[in-house]
Order: C-alpha cells, then sequence, then structure tokens
C-alpha cells in the first residue's frame, strides 16, 4: 500500500466475561477488556485487537483515544512502516500495527506470513495456564487438564514449594514452565527456583521485578529464566543476556507484530530462547502472534481458552495444539 492512499479508522473496546477467574500475583479479574482496530480502505477492512496492560499504565479508555487520535495521520496516508515511529511501542500501537498487516493481506490477497516473509506457521504445542490459588485449589485444577503437554503455573513470591509440588504431583508427566509475575525477591530468589528445579520445571519466567533483576546476574541459575516484565521491544534486549536465558514477546509489548518479528530476529542473534507470549484476549489477539510460533521453544497462546466464549470463527484449539488462522479471522 502506498503512502498515496487515504485509510478510514474505526476502534471499540469490547469486554469478554473470564470462565471463573484469571489470578496471578497482583490480583484476579473476571473479564477481559480488548480495544478493537478496524482499518478499511477501498471497501476491504483489516482488524486488530489490544490488550491494555495496567501494569504499564494502559488503560482502555486511553488506549482507544491514542487510536482516534491516529485518524488525521491516516487520513493523510500514514502506512504501517511510519507508524512505527508515529506510535510509541504499548497496546495501541498493536492494533493498528495488525490491523495494516490484515488490510494487506485482503488487499494483495495474500497471507500476512508471505507479506512478512515468514515460513507458514503450523499447529504447535501453547501453554495452559494455571490460575495462583492455594496448592490444594491448584492441584484440582491441574487435574482436571493433567493431559496437556505443556502447563504454565501462576506463582506468588510465598509458599512457592507447597504449590509447585503440589502440581507436579497432580501432572506428572506434563512439562511445567513458571510464571512469578515480578513477585519474587532477592531474599527467596534461590529457594524458589531451587523448589523449582526440584518439581522438574523447565523454565521461570520474571522471578524478580523489572529493574530490581540484578540478583539474576549474580547466582547459579539452576534452570533457565525468562524476561517478561523486563524486556519489550528490541532496544531491551541489550544488557539481559547475563541475567536471562529466554525472552517472553508479546505484542501488545513490542506494540505489533512488526517490531515483534524484528525483536525475534535479534534475539535470537543474542542467543535468547523465544517464548511466544500473551495477554488474556480473543483469538484475534493471539492470531498474528502465531506468525512468531516457528521460532519460539515455548508458545503461550491460550488466552482464548481462558474466556467464557471466544469471537466467532477464532483459532482452533485441539487439546495442547493451537493452529494457524484463517484469513477470515485473521491475516
Amino acid at each position: 500500500m502506498t503512502s498515496s492512499q487515504s485509510f478510514l479508522l474505526s476502534a471499540r473496546i469490547e469486554r469478554w466475561p473470564i470462565a471463573g477467574a484469571f489470578t496471578i500475583s497482583r490480583g484476579a479479574k473476571t473479564e477481559a477488556v480488548t480495544v478493537v482496530a478496524e482499518l478499511s480502505l477501498g471497501g476491504l477492512t483489516g482488524r486488530g485487537e489490544c490488550v491494555p496492560y495496567p501494569r504499564y499504565g494502559e488503560t482502555p479508555e486511553a488506549t482507544l483515544g491514542a487510536l482516534q487520535a491516529m485518524q488525521e495521520p491516516l487520513s493523510r496516508g500514514l502506512d504501517r512502516n511510519a507508524l512505527q515511529a508515529a506510535m510509541p511501542p504499548g497496546a495501541a500501537r498493536n492494533a493498528l500495527d495488525c490491523a495494516f498487516l490484515d488490510l494487506e493481506a485482503k488487499t494483495s490477497d495474500k497471507r500476512a506470513w508471505n507479506l512478512v516473509g515468514r515460513p507458514e506457521p503450523r499447529a504447535c504445542v501453547t501453554a495452559y495456564t494455571i490460575s495462583l490459588g492455594s496448592p490444594e485449589a491448584m492441584a484440582a485444577a491441574t487435574e482436571k487438564v493433567a493431559q496437556r503437554r505443556l502447563l504454565k503455573v501462576k506463582l506468588g513470591g510465598d509458599g512457592v514449594g507447597a504449590r509447585i509440588a503440589a502440581v507436579r504431583k497432580a501432572a506428572p508427566d506434563c512439562e511445567l514452565i513458571v510464571d512469578a509475575n515480578e513477585a519474587w525477591s532477592a531474599d527467596n530468589l534461590e529457594p524458589n527456583l531451587a523448589a523449582c528445579a526440584a518439581a522438574g520445571v523447565t523454565l521461570v519466567e520474571q522471578p524478580l521485578p523489572a529493574g530490581q533483576d540484578e540478583a539474576l546476574a549474580r547466582i547459579k541459575r539452576p534452570l533457565n529464566v525468562c524476561a517478561d516484565e523486563s524486556v519489550h521491544d528490541r532496544k531491551s534486549l541489550q544488557g539481559l543476556r547475563e541475567r536471562y536465558d529466554a525472552v517472553n514477546i508479546k505484542l501488545d509489548k513490542t506494540g505489533g507484530l512488526t517490531e515483534a518479528l524484528a525483536m525475534a530476529d535479534a534475539a535470537h542473534a543474542l542467543g535468547f530462547d523465544i517464548m511466544v507470549g500473551c495477554m488474556v484476549g480473543t483469538s484475534l489477539s493471539m492470531a498474528p502472534a502465531m506468525l512468531l510460533t516457528s521460532q519460539a521453544r515455548f508458545v503461550d497462546l491460550d488466552g482464548p481458552l481462558l474466556l467464557a466464549r471466544d469471537r466467532e470463527g477464532g483459532l482452533r484449539y485441539e487439546g495442547s495444539l493451537v493452529y494457524p488462522p484463517d484469513a477470515a479471522l485473521w491475516g
């Protein structure tokens, strides 16, 4: 698409009930609030969805406002390449960047992966999240999904040993990864990592608060540690190599698939393993991230599975596998 074209943008806030509650170290929520951008040109419309994240000061209302403010530049022909400098990384740019790619795919009658020079995504194993709770509650939740191949276990700062042991007992054959969501401290880092290693955990995600993770470079890590809140886009990769073995790439952090793909290449060149992650959203949020899965050691795109219902025409999930999107959904 050329810069002489004038795009029409519409955006809206959507609310999607969560099945039960989704609980991490920062608290629980019962609905996913997403913002959808729709970009139209010549009778065709591309869509993108983002999930504003309060951890970074984002709200649905501010995200919607940031998108609406782009209508004037879009009417003057702002394209996807120019968008990267016109908006900062974050949820709003993600929705618009993915809407651009969806529209480009429809306009060219090609799939999005062909447009960005990536292999066609294949069905792959996705993690399924076990919310934070008592050891008994977490074990009960785990027993219901113990046939899955990869479980992501949410942990807080305390009671790590009892919780992860209970989950392991309930799912003796699953690969386990842990997400602490910045809840650990330098004081309990080593015993918590040791408890995870004893339970056969493969990876621990963001144990320490971003900006306070220096201790990771001073200890001998008994298992791989993944950066999430400590890493956002390519600029944030430098300096993390001594502290982390992997990075979690989420489109809502990078500000869209365009930057996420470049970040994946840069992370791979630096020797990081890659996790493709998500917020809790619908399949429209997950679909663009499927283009990153060929480079990923871990795929965590289970957001729609945590909802009471997904949007119509969503991704196909069969057991532990998630399948690439149909063109009608995205790309």
